[in-house]
């Protein structure tokens, strides 16, 4: 689905407040109305309610035109403003020469958004490849400075097409490297790819069929951890084989298993630089209240159970599969970044430039940056925002920091839904927007920082 949007070249930076501590318990997990550029939250496990204390709300957006004189908001010192205006713009990767490659999922085809460092907006537009089912995840293999091919994960199939650095046509058709990835695309059908440093593994992400696993047949005890055995710890069966979770394999799709299981929508995959540590922007489970569970961001360990669909963070039971698996209590891993419930955390990059025409200040670098999609389940709207996690020394604190604001109308309304982040060479970061169609440039104000 398309929707009218109001033509908008440059949106001025708006104004942080200043803040005595950091939003914690009750208040972290507010509402849109509370979001400001600087807003910082810290949500923890002991601050969910302590069953489904609220009636789940449902109040799915409106997706409006952008109201005359709505602004978006960052922070002091930076600029955000049209890049490109595409068809339903997802996921976002940059290719090794700078080149900005787009999935149009609902288009089905891949583009290239090209320009010259420090440039405003794009100046070249193509179609790499088209005629795609569903396309998300991108990815360029080998790693390093030449890639051979460029990967495209489709809603059930993950293929590749040879390409040279600076090609902004496909080098050829679409090879097959996954035929199936599972059983059917119910639900889920976003599907990311990441591959290790040093080229041996490739990493797929794959979501949930359903909420909860409501159909998935019954097992025993001994039957699940039986499964467990062979297809790892928490892993899934039915129609669910192989959903919820991360699965890893060679680049050719071969020896493929799961890597860590109980992730109910890993929706975009990124590597944290220096540690190499895969994590996830993960979208929890629906209809337990408006503020359960927290939706989160995490590093993903091998053989690690996040809990879907038995628990949420920790072992906290889900009520609806209450007493089913007892023997996974005490196994369940918990996320590092708890994010206000139902917020839909999609698009995930880490800060990483040290210099350039757009570079952010210092402080930025490690931190990473995660695109909110925005609550359709949730009385009172969260998300529809870009927020940023802070990092100390390579670690996680729990807290993230409202960056770029200014996607809701009101409380029945939005004009915007951020969907993708990455960071371009020149040091901006450019945020896909599948409600408005817009691919937004943040970058710093001229001469504010070096």
């Amino acid at each position: 689905m398309h929707f009218k949007t109001v033509a908008t070249i440059i949106l001025v930076a708006g104004a942080s407040p200043t803040l005595a501590a950091t939003l914690t318990g009750a208040a972290a997990m507010g509402d849109w109305t509370g979001d400001a550029p600087g807003v910082t939250r810290k949500i923890t496990p002991a601050d969910m309610p302590p069953d489904v204390a609220t009636k789940p709300g449902v109040a799915p957006p409106a997706v409006v035109p952008r109201p005359a004189g709505a602004a978006l908001k960052v922070p002091p010192g930076f600029t955000v403003g049209q890049f490109a205006k595409l068809e339903g713009p997802r996921q976002i990767r940059v290719a090794p020469n700078g080149d900005l490659f787009v999935a149009e999922t609902d288009r089905g085809r891949i583009r290239i958004l090209r320009a010259a460092d420090g440039a405003g907006a794009a100046t070249t537009i193509e179609t790499f490849a088209e005629g795609l089912d569903r396309p998300f995840g991108i990815a360029f293999y080998p790693p390093g400075l030449r890639p051979a091919f460029v990967y495209v994960a489709n809603a059930n199939s993950v293929v590749r097409f040879p390409y040279r650095s600076g090609d902004l046509k496909a080098g050829g058709p679409a090879q097959v490297v996954i035929p199936k990835i599972a059983q059917n695309t119910k639900d889920h059908t976003t599907r990311d790819l990441a591959f290790s440093a040093d080229g041996r593994r490739m990493f797929l992400s794959v979501g949930s069929g359903s909420n909860v696993a409501e159909s998935m047949p019954k097992k025993t005890v001994a039957e699940a951890e039986a499964w467990g055995a062979e297809h790892g710890l928490g892993a899934a069966w039915g129609e669910e084989t192989d959903r919820a979770d991360v699965l890893v394999m060679d680049p050719l799709g071969q020896g493929r298993k799961v890597y860590a299981a109980g992730v109910r929508n890993c929706v975009t995959m990124a590597q944290q630089p220096g540690t190499g540590s895969l994590w996830c922007a993960t979208n929890e489970r629906d209809m337990l209240g408006d503020n359960l569970p927290p939706d989160y961001v995490t590093t993903v360990k091998a053989g690690a159970f996040y809990g879907w669909p038995w628990y949420y963070i920790g072992d906290n039971e889900d009520p609806r599969h209450k007493g089913e698996r007892p023997d996974l209590a005490g196994k369940v891993t918990t996320p590092d970044v708890l994010i206000q419930p139902h917020s839909a955390p999609l698009g995930m990059a880490f800060y990483t430039v040290k210099s350039g025409p757009s570079a952010f200040p210092p402080g930025y670098r490690g931190d990473a940056f995660v695109a909110l999609h925005g609550s359709w389940n949730r009385a009172r709207r969260t998300g529809y925002k870009v927020v940023r996690l802070i990092f100390k020394n390579g670690v996680a604190t729990g807290e993230y920091q409202d960056f770029l604001v200014g996607f809701v109308v009101d409380a029945k309304g939005v004009w915007g839904r951020p969907v993708g982040v990455a960071v371009a060479h020149d040091g901006a970061l450019l945020v896909t927007d599948d409600g408005s169609g817009v691919v937004w440039r943040v970058a710093t104000a001229a001469g504010t920082h070096p």
